[in-house]
């Protein structure tokens, strides 16, 4: 019997291809979709402190608050597209489990939908994050067995739909309803939550790329074998494993909180403050006044709704008829203090 011969150290390590899918679970891409869910419940703990007033400003709504959103939306569907990657390495039977998530997340989708279409009759969620990860789990499996460039030629053209669609000119027929899904109208619905296709569904297609690129050498390496044994990276992995509940659960909770906050302290005493600031410059510079004019003014009179004890009144939208005329007399009064009239 020969011995075997043990490998010359000139003789190159193997290494997985990049097509070869790892086939087992990798925690550390648990671990970032729980980071992702932790960015996401802090994104929507700053919305519903705005939106509650319970903060002097929805800091949410901040050119700095939206950018975040956006960033937070990418990542997710990055990982939507690295995890569809993981499932399509599991090569026996890997269709029944993604079809059951699918199902789950369609679910999911469409109750969301019809929750907010009874909350929020006025900006109900028709295509939120969910729906988007939902149709985009679908188009995007061709992108698992395509050639490498064709994936990223068409995630760089779904990202630069909307700017391609502008300069082109966009088709009326695009701004109808039904067709507001994929984002390539001129149309900006009222919704609590938009995601369309264009370009979201980009970052899905790019999650595919980066994943039939990066996985197996991931699954290679140290990182690839990493395990949470700490309590909190242990908690944040489990989280995404399970990120479908937690983001289901995680708002109700964090209102159903907020809302005990709110009605034991009240609003924040300076909420709406700048937001009423901002309106009254506006509306003052509309009719003519100059801006240092309409800057004193509109500070003038927040101090008299304050003085008056109308502010609250005027921040809730709970005007009288008597009110309304206290604080007109009071922006007329202001104003040709300032020199506007």
């Amino acid at each position: 019997m020969t011995a075997p011969v043990p490998p010359s150290r000139r003789d190159p390590i193997p290494t997985p291809t990049p097509s070869a899918a790892p086939a087992r679970r990798l925690a550390i891409i648990d671990l970032a979709r729980g980071l992702a869910l932790l960015a996401m419940a802090l994104y929507h703990l700053t919305w519903d402190l705005g939106f509650l007033r319970l903060t002097p400003e929805n800091a949410a709504l901040s050119p700095a608050g939206r950018a975040a959103a956006h960033g937070i939306a990418a990542s997710f569907l990055m990982l939507v597209g690295v995890s569809l990657v993981l499932a399509r390495g599991r090569r026996s039977g890997w269709w029944r489990p993604y079809l059951r998530r699918l199902g789950r997340i369609a679910a999911a989708a469409g109750l969301i939908s019809l929750a907010t279409l009874w909350a929020f009759p006025g900006s109900w969620i028709f295509f939120g994050i969910l729906h988007c990860i939902a149709v985009s789990s679908v188009l995007a499996l061709p992108a698992l067995s395509a050639p490498l460039p064709l994936v990223g030629l068409a995630a760089a053209i779904v990202l630069a739909g909307p700017a391609l669609a502008a300069a082109a000119g966009v088709p009326g027929f695009l701004d109808t309803p039904a067709l507001l899904f994929l984002g390539l109208g001129a149309t900006v619905p009222t919704t609590n939550d938009y995601v369309p296709l264009f370009p979201w569904f980009g970052f899905v297609l790019a999650g595919v790329e980066l994943g039939r690129i990066g996985l197996p050498r991931l699954a290679a390496s140290r990182l690839g074998t990493w395990a949470p044994r700490r309590p909190a990276a242990r908690l944040a992995a489990a989280a995404g494993r399970h990120s479908l509940a937690v983001y289901l659960v995680h708002q109700p909770v964090l209102l159903g909180l907020l809302y005990g906050v709110a009605a034991l302290t009240g609003p924040h005493p300076r909420a709406g403050e700048a937001q009423f600031l901002r309106e009254y410059r506006a509306n003052c510079a509309e009719a003519g006044g100059g801006e240092a004019a309409c800057r004193v003014a509109a500070r003038c009179v927040l101090e008299r709704l304050r003085r008056d004890g109308l502010w609250q009144a005027a921040a809730g939208s709970a005007f009288t008829a008597e009110d309304q005329a206290r604080a007109l007399e009071a922006s007329r009064s202001c104003f040709r203090a300032a020199g506007g009239a």
